[in-house]
């Protein structure tokens, strides 16, 4: 053990030094991966030389990361100020992290870039456990391709959480490095501008904008860049904005926003053809066949109308370019047989299943089988109408999607989720697989299934088959996208333990059921709802 360790307690055993050493205005920060004595588990531990006044900010600042809950940001276990003699028992300053198992980004990179999709799906994880430490005060610091770990389940993690000082504006102009560092596989130069050539056009313009240093001109926050990082551009879209040549890059994602917003909103995707002769700044629409409607990809028109009916594939000769005089006659005669034959065959099968039925049935056959006249009813018994409906008809589940407030936009197998209530105990859904802990790896508190029953149902408790011993929650609201508080909490216990009734019956449209401990499944723990099924109340 070196003497930038002693003075630790004795419950944490240096392993190993790891990740750059940080020199600060203050003193050395060190970092070990380490045993954890009591709890025998592995931790990252941060010493700072010298302890005492030095490393307090940089233990307030710790104090502060410590009520954070999001993966890409190591957790604070413990942080110590310690005295200024490291020789003596507890003088060093120390933080202790979560220890991030994976490699890190420098190590993937070394590899080669990484594709678009993945360097999106990196830097946007991070930067929203960024965004998380923004919004309580705390700029993270540390940003370096070192300290960013690739989780094995595809999460990504900060493992130094956080550094001895940083800035909100020098946590923004890091990310920008570290996407271009993504795409390109080149360490950023240190200019504003960097070297974004041959990155995709959005992504370049993010960059230049994360590590600019005009006013201005720079990112307003990471929360920003992270929405920016999570709008993926369209594959085949051919008709995306194009830049001018003195277009500024705020000016640029700008319009980039708004054309994306108009394309979710349900604008058609048809290819636009201008006229040489139409004016620059009017809006583009498709062109139009001969009936006023926009044309149908796949379908060929021609001057007759009937042959709109017809596939593009209908004709034989392929294009129309390259059919013949005589395969244009054949494609006429197919058409008026088709306009003419189709009517009459039917029309000779509903004469030959009138002829049948005649034959079959006689009329002292249909008089001898009807019914007597029905008595009126007697005032002692209830008439038909009367009748009570059938509540387990009107108890059917309307549709269904995964609940995740505290994901981080991993998608939980939202494919599978009718799976859970199709009648069928064989199918089912699941949640994904996570690894360390039935506590969902110590990342989240849960995540379930909101059930829409399509109007509010009396409901008296909740059949769920599945993982037996997993634990979930029933919970009752009036809305569709609440927080998880707004879900009232009216049955708990474990899946396979039979029905969860409720105390008292509820009315309710939506129903969620909040899985809250997973049980061991094939290299980690999981959760399977193979069928959920509702009871009615009364």
């Amino acid at each position: 053990m070196t003497s930038t360790t002693t003075g630790l307690p004795d419950r944490y055993r240096p392993l190993d030094e790891v990740g750059p050493t940080e020199t600060t205005a203050t003193g050395v920060i060190h970092c070990w991966r380490a045993k954890d004595r009591i709890l025998n588990r592995d931790v990252a531990i941060r010493v700072h030389t010298p302890g005492g006044p030095a490393a307090r900010e940089w233990i307030t600042r710790a104090l502060t990361a410590g009520g954070l809950a999001t993966p890409a940001l190591a957790m604070v276990y413990d942080a110590a100020e310690g005295s200024g003699d490291p020789q003596t028992p507890g003088g060093a300053a120390y933080v202790v992290n979560e220890w991030i198992e994976g490699r890190t980004l420098a190590e993937r990179l070394a590899e080669g870039p990484m594709p678009e999709r993945e360097a999106r799906t990196v830097l946007r994880r991070l930067a929203e456990g960024v965004a998380a430490a923004h919004r309580v005060g705390l700029a993270v610091g540390g940003l370096t391709p070192e300290t960013v770990v690739l989780r094995p389940n595809g999460l990504v993690g900060l493992r130094s959480v956080p550094a001895a000082s940083g800035t909100v504006q020098g946590d923004v102009a890091a990310l920008g490095g570290l996407l271009e560092f993504c795409l390109t596989g080149r360490r950023p130069d240190g200019t504003a501008g960097g070297a974004t050539a041959g990155m995709p056009p959005d992504l370049a313009a993010l960059v230049r904008r994360a590590r600019s240093t005009q006013p201005g001109a720079g990112l307003s926050s990471v929360a920003a860049m992270a929405a920016l990082l999570a709008e993926r551009p369209r594959t085949g879209h051919t008709s995306e904005p194009l830049r001018a040549p003195d277009e500024s890059d705020s000016g640029w994602l700008r319009r980039l926003r708004e054309r994306r917003e108009e394309d979710r909103a349900g604008a058609p995707d048809v290819a636009v053809d201008p006229a040489p002769t139409r004016d620059a700044s009017s809006t583009p629409h498709p062109p139009l066949d001969a009936r006023g409607l926009p044309p149908v990809p796949g379908r060929r028109y021609d001057d007759d109308e009937d042959d709109d009916l017809l596939p593009m594939s209908a004709g034989i000769g392929g294009r129309d370019e390259d059919r013949g005089p005589d395969d244009d006659a054949a494609h006429a005669r197919r058409r008026r047989l088709v306009v003419v034959g189709l009517p009459l065959l039917a029309l000779a099968v509903v004469i030959a299943l009138a002829v049948w039925l005649g034959n079959v049935i006689s009329p002292d056959d249909v008089a001898g089988d009807q019914a007597p006249a029905p008595t009126a009813p007697s005032s002692s018994a209830p008439a038909a109408e009367d009748a009570p409906p059938d509540e387990s008809a009107a108890l059917a589940i309307a549709g269904a999607s995964v609940y995740n407030p505290q994901g981080d936009g991993e998608p939980e197998n939202p494919d599978d989720v009718p799976l859970s209530f199709d009648g069928d105990p064989a199918t089912g859904w699941s949640t994904v697989t996570y690894r360390g802990s039935p506590a969902f790896g110590n990342l989240k508190d849960g995540v379930g299934v909101l059930y829409d029953l399509g109007s509010e149902q009396a409901l008296a408790g909740l059949g769920v088959t599945g993982s037996a011993g997993a634990t979930v929650e029933v919970r009752a609201g009036d809305q569709p996208d609440g927080d998880l508080e707004s879900y009232a909490v009216v049955a708990s216990g474990a899946v396979g333990s039979g029905e969860l009734t409720f105390d008292e019956p509820v009315t309710t449209r939506y129903v969620l059921l909040w899985v809250t401990g997973l049980v061991p499944s094939d290299g980690g723990f999981s959760a399977e709802i193979t069928e959920v099924s509702l009871t009615p109340a009364g």
